[in-house]
């Protein structure tokens, strides 16, 4: 299990010495948007493109 403290630490070391904070609170948002959208897939919170359409076709 990852834990969000050693993500932080991998993302910052990462990122170049001249990052600013801007630079680092985009790379956690993509990071964690990207956890999220993992765990939703596995969990089987999805929609398929064709749902989606007609969701919003219908509206």
């Amino acid at each position: 299990m990852d834990f969000a403290k050693d993500d932080a630490r991998k993302i910052i070391e990462n990122l170049p010495e001249q990052a600013t904070w801007d630079d680092i609170m985009y790379q956690f948002y993509v990071k964690k948007k990207i956890t999220t959208s993992i765990e939703a897939a596995e969990e089987g919170r999805i929609m398929t493109h064709e749902d989606v359409r007609k969701r919003v076709i219908k509206k």
